[in-house]
C-alpha cells in the first residue's frame, strides 16, 4: 500500500512521508505564505507584461505602469479578503444555510460536531447545510477558531450516526491541521487568476492595432494561456496527500475506521453531481463533487491532475486498520 497510515499514534506516514500534526500545521502556514507570494508575483508579472505591450515600455521610457498597479491592487485585495472572509465566501457560493434547530437530523449533526470537537480538543466550528441531494461535506476557515463546516442534505439522508461521526471527524481533521486555510485561499485565488487572465485577453484584443515588441506580445500571450492552468495545477498539487492524513486523523478522533469507510462508500455511490460546486471549491470536499475518471486512478499524472485520491484506495486503507494491516 503506497499510503500506509496508523491510527494509534500521534504521527502518520502518508505517501512515504512521516508527519505529526504540529508539523502539518507549520507546513500549511508556510505553504499558505508562499501561495500568497506566488499569487501576488504572478499578478504583478502579468501586469508588467501587459504594460509593456500596451504602453511600449520596451521601446524606450518608463511610463506609469497602470495595469501593473491595478493588478497588484486586485491581488492584494483578493488575498486579504480570501484570508479573512474566504470561508464566508465559500459558504455563500455553495448556498449553504445555518442549521434548523427544529430539524432532528440537523440537531444530531450539531451534537456530533460538538462531540468530535471535544475529542479533537478544537473549538466547535460553525455548521451549515447545503440543500443538495448529492452526499458530500467540506470544511473551510483560516484557523480552528474561525472554522466552518458544511454537509449536504443528501449526506444526512444516507448516513447513520457512526458514519456521520467519521465524516465530521475527517472535516475536523482538516480544520485542526489547518488544511482549510491553504485550500480556502487556493479557491479564492484560483478565481482571481481566472479573472485576471480574462482581463488580459481583453487588453490584448484591444491592442491588436498597436505596434508592440513581438517578443513581449508572445510572452504575455503565454502568461495569459498558462495562468489558469498553473492555478488549477496548484489547487490539485496540494490536495491528495491531505486527504490521506485527514482520514487517519479522523480515525484517531473516533476510534472507528469502519464508520468513515462506510460513509465514503455511500458518498461514492452517489449518482448526481453537487450542483452548486465550482472549480474553485471542488477541492474542498471530502470527495470530488464531480465524477471524473482521473479521480479513480493512481500514479504521477493522477496526483498532478486530481484533487482527491481514489475512494477505493482510501476505503481499503481504512478497512486495513481494522485488520491491523
Amino acid at each position: 500500500m503506497n499510503a500506509p497510515i496508523s491510527a494509534g499514534t500521534t504521527s502518520v506516514r502518508v505517501l512515504g512521508t512521516p508527519l505529526d500534526f504540529h508539523t502539518r500545521q507549520r507546513l500549511n502556514r508556510r505553504r499558505s505564505f508562499w501561495l500568497l507570494a506566488v499569487f501576488l508575483g504572478g499578478f504583478v508579472t502579468l501586469g508588467l507584461g501587459l504594460d509593456a505591450v500596451w504602453t511600449g515600455i520596451s521601446s524606450g521610457g518608463w511610463p506609469l505602469p497602470v495595469i501593473t498597479l491595478i493588478a497588484g491592487s486586485i491581488a492584494t485585495v483578493l488575498s486579504v479578503v480570501g484570508y479573512f472572509r474566504g470561508a464566508e465566501m465559500v459558504m455563500g457560493s455553495l448556498h449553504a444555510r445555518p442549521l434548523d434547530p427544529h430539524n432532528a437530523d440537523h440537531r444530531q449533526l450539531q451534537n456530533v460536531v460538538t462531540e468530535i470537537a471535544l475529542a479533537a480538543g478544537l473549538p466547535p466550528p460553525c455548521v451549515y447545510i447545503i440543500p443538495d441531494p448529492s452526499p458530500n461535506a467540506l470544511a473551510s476557515g483560516r484557523d480552528p477558531e474561525h472554522g466552518v463546516m458544511a454537509v449536504t442534505q443528501g449526506l444526512l439522508n444516507v448516513v447513520d450516526r457512526a458514519e456521520l461521526q467519521g465524516v465530521v471527524a475527517h472535516e475536523m481533521a482538516h480544520i485542526g491541521n489547518r488544511d482549510t486555510l491553504t485550500m480556502t485561499l487556493v479557491g479564492i485565488l484560483f478565481g482571481g487568476a481566472l479573472m485576471l487572465s480574462d482581463w488580459a485577453r481583453r487588453v490584448l484584443f484591444l491592442d491588436r492595432g498597436r505596434k508592440s515588441h513581438p517578443l513581449l506580445f508572445i510572452l504575455v500571450i503565454l502568461l495569459v494561456a498558462v495562468t489558469p492552468l498553473l492555478s488549477r495545477l496548484l489547487a490539485m498539487a496540494v490536495s491528495r496527500q491531505r486527504e490521506y492524513l485527514a482520514d487517519a486523523t479522523a480515525v484517531q478522533f473516533t476510534r472507528n475506521p469502519l464508520g468513515l469507510a462506510s460513509a465514503l462508500e455511500k458518498i461514492g455511490a452517489g449518482t448526481s453531481p453537487l450542483r452548486s460546486a465550482t472549480r474553485g471549491t471542488a477541492h474542498l470536499f471530502i470527495s470530488n463533487p464531480w465524477t471524473r475518471r482521473i479521480d479513480q486512478r493512481d500514479g504521477a499524472l493522477a496526483d498532478l491532475l486530481s484533487s482527491h485520491p481514489p475512494l477505493r484506495q482510501r476505503i481499503a486503507i481504512l478497512r486495513a486498520m481494522v485488520r491491523g494491516g
